[in-house]
């Protein structure tokens, strides 16, 4: 027997990169999503800064909308796609949509992570779907994982790189020996970095995505504002070099964790075992790993960036919403509350300068042992015009005495400077 097909008319909002991608796999594909899926899809309208803009994209020019007010009064449209990026005018618009009875399906992360509450209440309120596969790590399926293949499971920890760009440069300078300053110009050139960097290099990006993990994760809301972020802009090829003499790889991480205490939400820099699944995850790829009281541990890994994987997963939502509609799940507006674990636990790899004569490690180490801060390896580096750099592996440490004991260190006279500090998975 033959299945029904039903048709159903949507709208994009912005035809940049992502809308693009979506727009030439809803056509490209229109036969397949038919004939597997019973869907007829339709994109009636298209909206962006000019018709001219919408036209270059291959969109017919009677699908070219001249405002929001077309496509909310639209009523064969039933379901809006949002790719413009940013808090505004986006979440104006996806609100507009949503009063209107029209499903969205989003990709910003942003945007979620600063207002999903006002925008899931708004979708239950209107008996709509608001679904945002794509909002972290491109074409990777881990909001669906998260929220449909977890149920049985209590998760203890979902952490991983989320963010390409900053992948990408680590990759760059590990593997050619580059600067950072030299890698990012390349991925500017390239197009894995944006003119202003600062989303992605700063860790702005990947603070949103683990705003959506974690509180998916962990069945609570967890507010971006309460993520420790450090980016990678002081991350240097010294480090690199050290890194991979003791085994390590430098990865950008995104790491939510759970225990007793409440919940960790933290994203830096951190050395990686070579020996770790992520270690090996290289250039613009993006991977998370999940560790559940039964499942124990899965690792996703895919492109998370560009036009095509993440217009994947917003093709995806669409077909999703068309045949499911409204979601139940509204996490972002739970009344649970969960404490988030500002002073947690940690392995550190320490860099110092110092003067380069007899009594300063003895010195370094009684600083240590006041905080209560345990050396696991120390390496040091040959002396040059009287200074030596010393190299420490801190076994697992609070992060206050940590804190504490390089303030400490500072106040030395034999410390030049306290080069860096990165933490150790």
């Amino acid at each position: 027997m033959q299945n029904t097909v039903v048709k159903k008319h949507i709208a994009i909002l912005g035809i940049g990169t992502v809308g693009g991608g979506t727009y030439e796999i809803l056509t490209k594909e229109a036969a397949l999503i038919k004939k597997s899926q019973g869907i007829e899809l339709s994109v009636k309208k298209v909206l962006d800064r000019t018709k001219e803009l919408v036209v270059k994209r291959g969109v017919p020019s009677t699908a070219a909308a001249s405002s929001i007010e077309e496509i909310i009064n639209d009523k064969d449209i039933s379901l809006v796609v949002e790719t413009m990026g940013g808090v505004e005018p986006a979440k104006t618009f996806i609100l507009k949509c949503l009063t209107a009875k029209k499903s969205v399906v989003s990709a910003n992360k942003e945007l979620i992570a600063k207002h999903g509450n006002e925008i899931e209440k708004t979708a239950a309120d209107n008996g709509v779907g608001f679904y945002y596969e794509a909002s972290v790590a491109g074409g990777i399926p881990i909001i669906r994982v998260l929220e449909e293949s977890m149920q049985a499971n209590n998760l203890l920890q979902v952490m991983g790189i989320v963010n390409g760009t900053t992948n990408f440069i680590l990759t760059k300078m590990a593997e050619e020996g580059s600067s950072y300053q030299d890698v990012l110009k390349e991925a500017q050139r390239l197009g894995f970095a944006e003119t202003d960097p600062t989303a992605d290099v700063d860790g702005f990006d990947s603070m949103y995505k683990l705003s959506i993990l974690a509180s998916l994760a962990f069945r609570v809301p967890v507010s971006y504002t309460d993520i420790y972020r450090e980016g990678i802009t002081q991350v240097s090829a010294d480090d690199i070099a050290n890194a991979k003499s003791l085994g390590y790889n430098i990865k950008l991480l995104a790491i939510a964790g759970r225990d007793k205490k409440g919940i960790e939400v933290r994203v830096h820099p951190c050395f990686v075992s070579m020996t770790h699944p992520l270690s090996s995850v290289r250039n613009e790829f993006n991977a998370v790993f999940i560790k559940g009281d039964s499942v124990d541990d899965i690792m996703l890994y895919g492109r998370g960036a560009g036009a095509l994987p993440t217009a994947s997963a917003i093709c995806s939502d669409i077909v999703a919403c068309l045949k499911h509609g409204a979601k139940t799940n509204s996490v972002f507006n739970s009344s649970d509350k969960i404490a988030v674990v500002s002073n947690f636990t940690s392995s550190y790899y320490l860099a110092v300068t110092v003067e380069d004569k007899a009594g300063v490690l003895a010195k370094i180490t009684e600083v240590f042992g006041k905080h209560k801060v345990s050396i696991a390896q120390m390496m040091q580096k040959a002396a040059k015009g009287g200074f030596a750099e010393l190299v420490f592996l801190i076994h697992p440490s609070l992060e206050h005495s940590m804190q504490a004991a390089i303030k400490d260190l500072k106040k030395l006279k034999e410390v030049k400077s306290t080069d860096s500090l990165i933490r150790v998975l």
